[in-house]
């Protein structure tokens, strides 16, 4: 089953800060806040919502379509791609912008401080979602903001399902622009902090926000996940990742798993199970698309982690 992931495509710049934030930063003096940190550890990685998910994807054998806006300087990412064995059929490159650019800093805590420049990804509105390409499943992930808008419009317009992934897009967003995002939206996936943003800007909790999809899955790190349902809420609890490395790209991670799941036609439950053990196993290494393994290493860690299999 082709499944069309629209969002953003960028290179990731990675700093360790072997410190915490907390330390450094004054809450009383954020007003005239002028910080350093030293970062030894430095790397520069391929990345973006829309690049990481089609990765996890593959791995798990499934057929991912990325659909984003890219730059003058993509040709290595492209290569990568290729290596992969991902399509880019639908990657529209501009030549008078660079591809999306994120400058992510971790500290010891796993805490990040993130700068964005989102170059071409601006201009992804000018792609549309297809509707002759056999697509029967898509996601819309964070992106430029008309692109998202307009995708999910033309998602629910072809009839093709899809998941609203808010992510870090959603301070674009007001409660009105939320809440069509989520009457269009078969299923909606935020991590915790997202999901009290979209309590607090919709006016609706988390019970009533539920009712207008078919899913609302809701990610809390370690702590596992929860999915509403029209049956009530399943518990996910967490994988266990066999090192902690690097947690950039674990949200992407899981929400492939998601995808996979509903590719497949698997209950909740396991789907849950699928996209915690995917976002552990990303855990574990650092960089967003360096992690690997066969369907069936895949499998054999699953049924270590939950004692049976799927």
């Amino acid at each position: 089953m082709s499944v069309l992931i629209c969002g953003s495509m960028a290179y990731d710049t990675i700093m360790v800060f072997h410190d915490r934030f907390k330390n450094h930063i004054l809450p009383e003096q954020v007003h005239i806040l002028n910080v350093s940190f030293l970062v030894p550890d430095l790397r520069r990685e391929y990345g973006g919502c829309a690049g990481n998910i089609a990765y996890n994807l593959k791995l798990l054998g499934g057929e991912p379509l990325i659909m984003a806006a890219v730059g003058k300087d993509f040709q290595p990412y492209s290569q990568w791609l290729a290596y992969c064995g991902l399509s880019h059929e639908f990657i529209r490159v501009l030549d008078d912008s660079f591809t999306a650019q994120a400058y992510i800093t971790t500290d010891l805590d796993d805490n990040q401080i993130t700068a964005f420049h989102p170059g071409a990804m601006s201009f992804s509105h000018l792609s549309q979602v297809p509707g002759n390409r056999g697509i029967k499943l898509g996601i819309v992930s964070p992106d430029g903001k008309q692109g998202m808008v307009e995708h999910a419009r033309q998602f629910h317009a072809a009839g093709i399902p899809f998941i609203f992934d808010p992510g870090q897009g959603m301070p674009m967003f007001n409660g009105d622009e939320l809440l069509e995002f989520v009457e269009l939206a078969d299923w909606v996936t935020l991590n915790d902090y997202e999901s009290k943003l979209m309590e607090e800007r919709t006016g609706l909790g988390l019970e009533k926000l539920a009712k207008k999809v078919k899913a609302l899955i809701v990610t809390k790190g370690g702590e596992g996940s929860f999915i509403h349902t029209e049956g009530g809420i399943v518990e996910i609890p967490s994988a266990k990742p066999k090192a902690v490395t690097d947690p950039t790209g674990c949200g992407d991670a899981y929400r492939a798993g998601l995808l996979h799941g509903l590719a497949e036609g698997l209950g909740w439950e396991t789907t849950g199970r699928i996209a915690s053990l995917l976002g552990a196993i990303k855990v574990e290494t650092a960089g967003t698309q360096n992690h690997g393994f066969s369907l069936n290493e895949f499998k054999e860690r699953y049924r270590e982690n939950f004692g049976h299999g799927f």
